[in-house]
């Protein structure tokens, strides 16, 4: 076989001198491998009715009390706005503008003067000293200044147009960052939740109940694409989680599951209630809660100015509870014996009793999802290909952008049709199993029954009284037997936990168990442990996954055929096997991949659950092929780094001038010891940056890239069904002039396929389009964890399993639950970074994390 390389084909561009110049490279042309198929997708073409040589006019937007102390609360920054809008046209030169809730406010041409001030009197405004009056009266007012100066340079709209002809402009982002202002804008006319480009509708019929005291709310995202087929508007379905608007005590019930208000967790009630909104009866005025009372509401006091006989103010000491049935004359049924809500500040508490208050609507839940929630959420976010193209229409007919002011100052026509593309759907890879046994996927996906399989030299260890050990190995072995997989006996002992240990530290607890093991197996450790633990989150799990190369388990009740299955290949995968292998890694078919010793790297950033992630570190997690030719088998290297970072710190980490201990030299450390050979080609996936980041990534990381993080669906013109899998999408809704294409690699078998966007964005080694795309849609089929292809190439799958596996066992969620909150970063100084646990040898080199 000739092992010499191709000459490189012409680049576009030339490579760069200067690696801070880096850009990312132009599109080489469109790939013809596959079967030509007809698709809608949910982009709208967007017409300009008239050549327009307006400029956007940006300014910036101060607001400020009265007295000038600035307007701190957010979100109120739209209703002063509006007011102006409303009571001073004409200082506007009647004209519409278009404000992002913040600082910035862009018209279609200029105002009348470059600077312009105004005091509007809004009603109900919120106070920036809550505790001021402890009661507010329903129609309280308060006066604002606004000052709106001119903020140079102006924006040309015809930057669109130029960049559409493919001419180089500099305001492309610019223009395109103002027309989606303008639909943001548009929908806080509604009343909408914004979410970045994303509007949630306050309505009822938009929420589900996903369980414990959490709706989700069905909205929409709307925003404008530059693409090969012109300017786009891309509408999709969005979800966000939201706090169930309601009477307080009726949240708290259901969010922690207990019975009644008396039975509630008032520490985690704390952490959960803090910076949400609530309404009080019977005044219906808002406030945000800042904590609890220390005291009950019939013992909390404080002091209250009360007018004497003489008319003159008096302080007396009064509980919460009296004042509220005794003054207020309200009837409290059971706040007594509850805490109070406190919405004034720590050295000036004001206090309501928590029955009168009610939770706004439309406030975003940002903690964890339970496993509870997750299910339901996905049950009701179901939508097939018909379903979803029935809701992108009406959301599009509701928005009414065709009727926007500005964007009929602007000329802009919104089509009402789904762009129609020409796709391709790729040929299915040929995978071999077992003794090179040749499966042939159908529809995405396999099975591995006569296709051997084995999985020796294990154990398992027993760390829960309430499950029979011998029933899982039991089952497993039956399973095994009828998926082809022969699963030898394990080690001739089952090894319990001595109960003595029980209610130890999980450090103890595991130290006591390899004693154990040593003390019967001697030197001859098992290759693999299976644990079995009482509940998930257990502090085992932490010392177990450092020591010994195991999975985890917390068996389900009832053992079915699929859960062992999965479990089985998980296994076969993390003792060094192979359940699946592409023909062409054998073969050494693939194109310049198999020519030259070639390593696949994935990287991703997990940072913490949504409203934690200011409080814990951040994990980057990169994995790596090894035994090259294979591409199929990966080991990963994890770090951590400071919390919200999303660029990978620890690539290059060198301590002195010999001396690099960073994770890539790990890895092709690895490589070389694993292949016998130093890698000549490197492909990098990158997972989790947006497209503002693509010259950062490349100028730090150098890297690939894919997105998840987009909204495009694709439809058959011609079936209700899903898009087959493989399908590819390389022109019309593309990049003008980057390199990206979409993938639908894997069957959506529910709901609506969700296609992976991947961005071409540096290559010297010269592939070809096809070559390129074909890579890219069999790294989807050497997924070791499952028998379907995915919808993302398994290398960053990987690497987000790693990054979760050891945010679990370091138990990063444990490190802010009593510092996060609806806020934002509520504790002063920077979060400390410990370092990550050193793993086994053994577990280190193997695939631990499937």
């Amino acid at each position: 076989m000739d092992t010499t390389l191709p000459p490189p084909q012409h680049m576009e561009r030339e490579p760069l001198k200067s690696k801070s110049s880096l850009l990312p490279m132009t599109r080489r042309g469109n790939g013809s491998k596959g079967q030509k198929i007809l698709l809608l997708t949910n982009h709208f073409r967007v017409n300009f009715r008239k050549p327009n040589s307006h400029n956007f006019f940006h300014y910036s937007v101060t607001i400020t009390y009265e007295d000038g102390s600035p307007l701190l609360a957010k979100g109120f920054g739209r209703k002063i706005l509006e007011k102006v809008q409303q009571t001073c046209q004409a200082d506007l030169g009647c004209k519409h503008f278009a404000y992002d809730g913040d600082k910035n406010l862009y018209t279609v041409g200029p105002l009348p003067r470059s600077s312009l001030d105004f005091s509007v009197v809004l009603e109900t405004a919120p106070s920036r000293r809550n505790a001021d009056k402890r009661l507010k009266l329903p129609h309280q007012s308060k006066k604002f200044n606004v000052a709106i100066l001119f903020a140079p340079p102006e924006i040309p709209m015809e930057a669109i147009a130029n960049a559409l002809q493919g001419k180089k402009t500099k305001h492309l982002l610019d223009a395109i960052r103002v027309m989606d202002c303008i639909l943001s804008q548009n929908a806080a006319r509604q009343g909408c939740l914004l979410v970045r480009q994303s509007f949630f509708h306050n309505d009822a019929k938009y929420f589900a109940n996903i369980g414990e005291g959490v709706d989700c709310c069905k909205g929409f995202h709307s925003s404008f694409r530059t693409t090969q087929g012109g300017l786009s508007l891309n509408i999709d379905v969005s979800t966000a989680m939201i706090v169930k608007p309601g009477p307080v005590v009726d949240f708290l019930i259901a969010n922690q599951g207990v019975n009644d208000p008396f039975s509630i967790n008032w520490k985690k009630a704390k952490n959960t209630l803090k910076n949400l909104r609530v309404k009080v009866l019977p005044s219906n005025q808002e406030y945000k809660i800042t904590g609890l009372s220390g005291l009950h509401c019939k013992d909390q006091t404080f002091t209250w100015k009360k007018r004497n006989q003489n008319r003159e103010f008096e302080e007396v000491e009064i509980t919460v509870s009296d004042y509220f049935t005794r003054i207020r004359e309200i009837e409290l049924r059971y706040s007594g014996g509850l805490p109070c809500i406190n919405v004034g500040k720590p050295n000036r508490p004001t206090y309501f009793p928590i029955e009168l208050c009610e939770l706004v609507s439309l406030q975003r839940y940002t903690k964890a999802l339970t496993k509870f929630q997750r299910s339901n959420l996905i049950k009701e976010s179901r939508q097939n290909p018909q379903q979803r193209i029935g809701v992108l229409t009406r959301a599009l007919k509701t928005s009414n952008y065709n009727d926007d002011p500005m964007l009929q100052e602007c000329g802009v026509r919104i089509g009402s049709d789904f762009t129609q593309v020409e796709g391709r759907v790729l040929p299915t890879p040929k995978l071999k199993a077992g003794k090179e046994q040749d499966i042939y996927p159908i529809n995405g996906s396999w099975n591995f029954k006569n296709k051997p399989a084995t999985v020796t030299r294990w154990a398992v260890v027993n760390f829960s009284a309430r499950c029979d050990p011998q029933k899982i190995i039991d089952d497993l072995t039956r399973c095994g037997k009828m998926k082809g997989i022969n699963v030898d006996s394990p080690y001739h002992v089952v090894f319990e936990e001595n109960p003595q240990f029980k209610d130890a530290t999980g450090s103890v607890r595991v130290d006591k168990m390899f004693q154990h093991l040593q003390s019967i197996l001697g030197e001859v450790p098992p290759k693999f442990l299976l644990c079995i633990l009482e509940k998930k989150n257990s502090d085992v799990y932490e010392k177990s996954c450092s020591m010994w190369n195991c999975e985890c388990i917390v068996p389900p009740q009832n053992l079915n055929d699929q859960y062992l299955t999965n479990l089985l290949l998980k296994i076969n995968a993390k003792l060094g096997g192979l359940n699946s292998v592409l023909d062409m890694e054998l073969s050494g078919t693939m194109p310049l991949v198999m020519r030259v010793p070639t390593i696949i790297i994935g990287m991703d950033v997990s940072h913490g659950s949504p409203g934690q992630s200011d409080h814990i570190p951040s994990i980057a997690a990169v994995v790596s092929s090894r035994e090259w030719p294979l591409i199929s088998k990966y080991r990963a290297c994890v770090r951590t780094q400071s919390p919200k970072v999303e660029m990978i710190d620890s690539l290059f980490k060198p301590v002195s001038d010999k001396d690099d201990q960073g994770i890539m030299r790990e890895l092709l450390l690895d490589f070389h010891s694993s292949s016998g050979k130093k890698p000549n080609h490197i492909i990098i996936f990158r997972d989790g940056v947006s497209e503002s980041q693509f010259n950062q990534v490349l100028n730090i990381e150098l890297d690939q890239m894919m997105q998840i993080n987009h909204h495009t669906k694709f439809f058959q013109t011609e079936s209700p069904n899903n898009v087959l899998p493989g399908t590819i999408i390389d022109s019309n809704i593309c990049h003008q002039h980057n390199n990206d294409f979409y993938l639908c690699a894997h069957a959506g078998k529910i709901g609506t396929t969700r296609p992976t966007h991947y961005h071409v964005l540096y290559d010297e080694i010269g592939f070809d389009t096809d070559q390129l795309q074909e890579l890219v849609h069999s790294l989807s089929y050497v997924y070791q964890r499952s028998t379907t292809a995915i919808s993302l190439v398994a290398p960053i799958c990987y690497a987000h399993l790693a990054a979760a596996q050891m945010a679990t066992a370091m138990k990063f969620e444990d490190m802010s639950e009593t510092s996060s909150s609806h806020g934002g970063i509520t504790t002063a100084g920077a979060v400390p970074v410990p370092p990550m646990p050193k793993l086994n040898t053994n577990v280190a080199s193997s695939m631990f994390f499937c």
